[in-house]
């Protein structure tokens, strides 16, 4: 008996909302396949240092949230959103091959550029899409489901870079080769298999960057993108959570094992959390996921075992389930229908330009004062975010929380 309210809240969630959570999976199986490998391949390969690697990864997590800002602004004007969408899993899908030819640093970053660019332009759209085709009172579980589909392509994909080290004799390049085959198959699922509604058109189209659409986005919504701002400076880049479990003793082939375990746990708490937050106060919600993120971080700082790397990323994984269906559902909720797209596209614009600086600022306290003072700073700007959520605007009640 208990039972029957979770399923008949999954049957409710949209069939095109399943097709973007399949989507999500196939291309993050395709992603993750190189993620999981790419740092230790900088490392050993082509001779890159931690701070190189944070500064590349830094710099590549900014590249998608800028694009994101355009996206979903252009989404809005347009008044499509799969079709942007096509175009940013497209352009991910064409950056894998270059991973796999790369002779040099320089092709490295050009291929993540790319990628993160291709992110970038689907990433605002769709969810957005996400939110237009969703009844708001199931947008948590949406989300949550979304993220849950997402985050099992994420532990599928350093699954499959296992196997194919340990065939291919830690082979980095026959990986990325590989790779290359779901990420075209997340492309051709988009594009026959998700219908996007017909949205409404305003009379006046105008300059879609417009410095007046910011002007209808409320105190509450740019509450959430201040607070989402200050927790992407405690989520530096999982590249260091790839070079803490290196310096733990694991086999190189293994490595990737350390993904897994995070997405694992991640794609088991995001739906469950993801539906929690259609009852249950985010910023409560969003407190607990910090906690959970201190909680690693403390752990991570002392794993110089490979079994206390794994608690501390076991955790990392928790903490990503908790939060990230739910700040896309606080932004969808504060965001005016009208510039949804825009609201994600800013949300994220300002989050990725501060994972840029927290991932420099993570390779550099690793080279300088080493890998335990890198957690340890995560560990203090989480406390930062716990302290501005204690000055989050309280809903009136029957509004969103």
């Amino acid at each position: 008996m208990q039972s029957e309210p979770q399923v008949s809240v999954v049957r409710q969630i949209p069939r095109s909302v399943w097709v973007l959570g399949w989507v999500s999976l196939f291309m993050d199986i395709s992603s993750e396949i190189i993620h999981s490998l790419l740092p230790m391949f900088l490392l050993t390969t082509l001779g890159a240092s931690a701070g190189a690697i944070g500064l590349i990864e830094g710099i590549a997590e900014a590249t998608a949230p800028i694009v994101k800002v355009f996206s979903g602004t252009l989404s809005d004007y347009l008044g499509n959103r799969k079709w942007l969408a096509v175009a940013g899993y497209s352009l991910g899908a064409l950056s894998k091959p270059l991973f796999a030819i790369a002779p040099t640093l320089g092709i490295v970053v050009m291929a993540r550029i790319m990628d993160r660019i291709g992110k970038g332009i689907r990433g605002a759209p769709r969810d957005a899409l996400v939110a237009d085709i969703t009844p708001q009172h199931l947008r948590g579980a949406a989300f949550g489901l979304r993220q849950a589909l997402d985050t099992v392509g994420a532990f599928l994909g350093p699954l499959l870079a296992v196997l194919i080290m340990q065939m291919g004799a830690d082979n980095f390049r026959l990986a990325f080769w590989m790779a290359v085959v779901p990420g075209l198959l997340a492309v051709g699922l988009l594009t026959v298999g998700v219908k996007e509604p017909v949205h409404e058109r305003h009379a006046e189209r105008s300059n879609p960057v417009r410095w007046a659409s910011l002007r209808d986005l409320d105190l509450k919504y740019w509450w959430v993108v201040g607070i989402g701002a200050v927790f992407s400076l405690a989520r530096f880049s999982e590249a260091f959570l790839v070079l803490r479990a290196m310096g733990s003793g694991v086999p190189i082939a293994l490595v990737p094992l350390v993904m897994v375990v995070m997405n694992v746990v991640y794609a088991v708490s995001a739906y469950p959390f993801g539906k929690l937050a259609d009852t249950m106060s985010h910023s409560r919600l969003l407190v607990a996921g910090l906690v959970v993120l201190i909680a690693a971080d403390v752990v991570l700082a002392h794993g110089t075992h490979w079994s206390i790397v794994m608690v501390g990323v076991a955790l990392w994984g928790l903490h990503m389930g908790l939060t990230q269906g739910l700040l896309a559902t606080m932004v969808a909720h504060t965001a005016p229908p009208h510039l949804r797209g825009t609201g994600f596209g800013f949300f994220n614009l300002l989050s990725g330009i501060v994972t840029l600086a927290a991932s420099v600022i993570a390779g550099q306290l690793w080279e300088r004062l080493g890998a335990a003072t890198t957690f340890y700073a995560g560990a203090v700007f989480s406390v930062a975010t716990v302290v501005l959520l204690l000055f989050y605007p309280t809903p009136a009640a029957g509004e969103a929380r």
